[in-house]
């Protein structure tokens, strides 16, 4: 199945591997609205949180643009670190060689719901939560704030659903709509869907909120909104 820019998926059988990453962020851009002003806005965000002493952690770092972003963004704060994590082995070796020049940022093949964290000014999730299995997404949230610092950030980006199934239906096909305007035929609207069929699990926004707020997050707001894409910035 033909998904875009030369991306193969099966039914409910959707990767970051293969050959995925070589045109990930061609596709991604064309495919979540506002994607690349979410990458400005989370560097802006980062002014109020990352220090020189600074440890910042981006889960689910992909192809190692939004961390460089960030790195370069803090470019004053050359003691800063950045560590971006991601379980897909294809996308850590494009992300290495992304950043290979940026002294101060590092990027694992690891898992986030595994790994030691250090504490940490910021941390980043930017759509990734949604691909976690919903048994084990509490757990991931719950470690993040006890990874934060007391006042650091956790920036998060998320598709959502709607809070009812007539929102439900009108987000669907206005987003269907945001895809056929970027260039995506029906068929390949479709097959993308198929692809993500148990993959892709959104939460509602207030699904996300309790997920923040069960795992001891109190100040937490919405950054940025478009239809059923959506960015909060949660603080310790």
């Amino acid at each position: 199945m033909g998904v875009g820019q030369n991306i193969a998926a099966e039914n409910a059988n959707w990767t970051f591997g293969g050959n995925v990453p070589d045109t990930f962020v061609d596709h991604i851009k064309l495919s979540v609205p506002l994607y690349e002003m979410g990458h400005g806005l989370i560097c802006q965000v980062s002014d109020f949180f990352v220090r020189n002493d600074s440890l910042c952690y981006e889960i689910g770092t992909s192809t190692g643009e939004l961390i460089r972003k960030l790195a370069e963004h803090n470019a004053g704060k050359p003691d800063a670190r950045w560590i971006g994590i991601d379980v897909e082995p294809e996308m850590v070796k494009v992300a290495e060689a992304h950043c290979a020049d940026v002294p101060n940022v590092t990027i694992l093949h690891d898992d986030a719901r595994h790994m030691e964290m250090d504490k940490a000014d910021m941390i980043v999730s930017y759509y990734t939560m949604q691909f976690v299995p919903p048994r084990y997404r509490q757990e991931l949230f719950t470690k993040i704030y006890e990874t934060l610092n007391w006042g650091g950030a956790f920036v998060m980006f998320e598709k959502v659903r709607g809070p009812d199934a007539r929102f439900q239906d009108m987000m669907t096909q206005l987003y269907n709509e945001f895809k056929i305007s970027n260039g995506f035929s029906s068929e390949e609207i479709v097959e993308k869907s198929r692809s993500l069929k148990s993959v892709l699990e959104p939460f509602s926004t207030q699904g996300n909120l309790d997920l923040l707020a069960r795992a001891g997050f109190t100040d937490v707001t919405s950054i940025q909104k478009y239809i059923c894409f959506e960015g909060f910035l949660a603080i310790k």
